[in-house]
């Protein structure tokens, strides 16, 4: 009789395992599909759209809001949700600031089509950026990752030179986000997109921001403090008292800390020699 429970418990807990497997790309992307003769229509922004064919059945779809006389180009990468077609609304928080904005939908999102991987995502990001660099200098290109985005954008930027990262709620992995609601799970072996952040974040050397509301409760603002730590040479982290993790646009501090970002001059390491940063505290007698 033991026997019998062991094995069907061993049983369901196998069989989980494979649901988990195969189904999580159901769990952590939701994607929101356009025909192809959709268009692009937004008040008072300059859209084009574009198309790059890289393989076979392979076409990724973006928008670029462009300005007149922009100072630089963000590269936004966007959450697991919907497409270009409700978050192209949030380039106006850019080009207000005066820079263009290129959007791109991951494979399956919108008019993107292809197999999706996360090795194809993080490959289709590069060719993406290789366009954009091709015609803009890197020091003028700011990545910018939202939410499941973060993670992708922290890849694209420890590979290459940006002026910028800007991470708005990233966390520290996918595998540690899947890890608080299946705890009983091998994330590290059923985890098809493990996205981890906390690794690539190491190899960044370009100023790193990191926005993140501190009563966010799908990834906690512990996982931005963690990314801190591990690239504190270069990174800063801006907290939204109060943000969630799909509200910080609807706070004044968001807009204020993104134009003080952007508008800010360049970035240069803070000297020792010129400030208080080596002083020991002398004990007192």
């Amino acid at each position: 009789m033991i026997w019998t429970i062991i094995f069907i418990v061993v049983s369901a807990y196998v069989v989980i395992n494979v649901i988990v497997y195969y189904a999580q790309e159901k769990f952590l992307f939701k994607p929101e599909k356009l025909p192809a003769d959709f268009e692009f229509k937004y008040p008072n922004q300059k859209a084009t759209e574009y198309n790059i064919e890289l393989d076979a059945g392979v076409n990724i779809n973006s928008v670029h809001f462009s300005v007149d006389n922009p100072k630089g180009v963000v590269m936004y990468l966007k959450g697991n949700s919907r497409s270009i077609k409700g978050w192209g609304k949030f380039a106006i928080d850019f080009t207000r600031l005066q820079y263009d904005v290129v959007m791109v939908d991951y494979r399956g999102f919108g008019k993107s089509t292809g197999r999706r991987t996360e090795r194809a995502i993080k490959d289709d990001l590069q060719k993406v950026y290789n366009r954009i660099k091709s015609r803009v200098d890197q020091k003028y290109i700011v990545i910018y990752g939202r939410s499941m985005g973060s993670g992708f954008a922290t890849k694209l930027a420890s590979t290459n030179n940006p002026r910028m990262l800007i991470l708005e709620s990233p966390y520290y992995s996918m595998m540690r986000i899947a890890k608080r609601y299946i705890p009983f799970m091998p994330i590290s072996i059923a985890m098809r997109f493990p996205i981890r952040t906390y690794k690539w974040i190491q190899y960044v050397n370009c100023p790193i921001k990191i926005i993140h509301g501190t009563s966010d409760r799908l990834v906690p603002f512990s996982n931005a403090i963690e990314l801190v730590k591990i690239r504190q040479k270069y990174a800063r982290i801006y907290p939204i008292v109060g943000g969630g993790h799909n509200d910080l646009h609807t706070f004044e501090d968001y807009h204020r800390i993104l134009e003080e970002i952007l508008t800010a001059g360049d970035w240069k390491p803070v000297d020792p020699e010129q400030t208080s940063l080596n002083f020991k505290r002398k004990k007192q007698a």
